[in-house]
């Protein structure tokens, strides 16, 4: 019994930290699908630990395997010889284990496959009089964590009118947007990411 609590104990460290590892991803995409913008960056504070996370959630689920490969089944005889298997609790079986491991597994990966639940921003129909009137803007922001945040991001500048493209680089940090200047100005575009709940703390025009 002690041994099965245990099991199951380590097992929920194990998933728990799996998922606290994944947070800062997974909560762009459900602020996209919600329609909370500004919840995108609510969790971006966990990206720092992601890595102490999952080599939590490694040893963790690692303990449990070998806890329960090493278990030996319980039997209990009666006076007359025979013999009756006790079954274990469905939380502390293999297949229970098995389950949580996998999930585990997706969890700590979803950055990596994320993006295919990220619908592409929706464009503008713009068109453009003069060519002097495209201006560019290379924005510096502050929070971003996975491709969810970029694509957080594209979405709420091209709800602004006059924007042409935006490409947004969360491993750089950066933004850069071109949009007609007639239309719009940089602190419209900047106004549009802080709504992301991401920190603009810099930005600069590209072709004065």
């Amino acid at each position: 019994m002690k041994q099965e609590t245990t099991s199951k104990a380590v097992t929920g460290v194990g998933i728990f930290a799996a998922i606290a590892a994944s947070l800062c991803c997974i909560t762009p995409v459900l602020a996209l699908f919600a329609g909370f913008s500004s919840a995108a960056s609510s969790l971006s504070w966990l990206e720092p630990a992601r890595p102490f996370l999952i080599g939590l959630a490694i040893a963790a689920l690692g303990f449990a395997w070998y806890r329960s490969l090493r278990s030996k089944t319980d039997t209990t005889c009666g006076t007359e010889g025979s013999c009756q298997v006790e079954k274990k609790n469905f939380l502390a079986s293999k297949t229970f284990l098995i389950v949580i491991t996998i999930a585990a597994i997706a969890l700590i990966a979803f950055p990596y496959y994320a993006k295919i639940f990220y619908p592409k921003p929706q464009k503008q129909n713009i068109v453009v009089v003069e060519s002097n009137n495209i201006q560019s803007a290379s924005f510096t922001i502050k929070g971003m964590t996975c491709q969810g945040c970029e694509t957080e991001v594209n979405n709420e500048l091209h709800k602004v009118p006059g924007v042409i493209d935006a490409e947004t680089h969360y491993a750089k940090c950066t933004s850069v947007v071109r949009y007609d200047k007639t239309k719009a100005t940089a602190d419209q575009l900047k106004n549009a990411i802080a709504k992301t709940g991401y920190e603009v703390t810099n930005y600069q025009l590209l072709n004065q």
